[in-house]
């Protein structure tokens, strides 16, 4: 890709994974950021080691540690993610391109996320569980060079259970950088945080530069 086609929030595929665009810079020589949707590992590179990639219907991925399918026909229920493939927020709302968010509660087909957003019928799509049979596998760019050891390694519970470093703690503090909230940390289930005021987020939000920042880390003090 050249750097002036590179936008926040494109699914592109770097070193044959899945990646995310979160943060263009440039001004500098790596300067598009990403992080890699199986782990959320975050990478600094070049818009031309990258290739863009657009979402589509019967995609299946893997995003921190599981797999999904893309369902443009399937109707959300509260617990279900959404990928938001057409974002038109309200003035109140903060949400972007292929942002991926929990759904609370459903009316008329239109959602409010567990991060209060109000997401309209149209703007999103489903992310159903697991790999729908004839599904086509986007994890990896050329999946013929992928060996069955690394796909058994990629979608094991474990393989996100040992990375230890990637995971927000009971305690630690961060700002919301988009509603200007800071907040501590109560609860923790595996892949959400639970704050204090009531708000819950997926831990790959977290790792998002461009929405939260770390304000204490607990793990710093043990």
């Amino acid at each position: 890709m050249k750097l002036f086609q590179v936008r926040k929030g494109q699914f592109v595929f770097y070193k044959n994974e899945l990646h995310k665009v979160y943060s263009v810079k440039p001004m500098f020589r790596q300067s598009v950021h990403l992080y890699r949707m199986k782990d959320m590992k975050q990478v600094l590179t070049k818009a031309s080691e990258i290739t863009f990639y657009r979402p589509n219907h019967n995609d299946s991925f893997l995003f921190y540690g599981k797999r999904y399918t893309i369902d443009k026909d399937s109707k959300p229920k509260p617990g279900d993610y959404i990928l938001i493939i057409k974002p038109t927020p309200d003035f109140l709302d903060h949400y972007s391109l292929n942002d991926i968010e929990k759904v609370d509660s459903v009316e008329d087909g239109n959602v409010v996320t567990t991060r209060d957003n109000g997401v309209k019928h149209s703007e999103y799509v489903v992310m159903a569980q697991g790999k729908a049979e004839g599904s086509n596998d986007i994890a990896y760019h050329d999946k013929s060079v992928v060996t069955d050891e690394q796909r058994l390694r990629d979608e094991s519970p474990q393989n996100m259970d040992d990375n230890d470093e990637l995971k927000p703690l009971v305690g630690d503090i961060y700002l919301d950088l988009q509603n200007k909230t800071k907040a501590m940390i109560i609860a923790m289930t595996k892949d959400e945080a639970i704050f204090g005021h009531g708000v819950r987020v997926h831990v790959s939000d977290l790792m998002d530069e461009s929405k939260f920042s770390v304000v204490y880390r607990v793990a710093d003090d043990l």
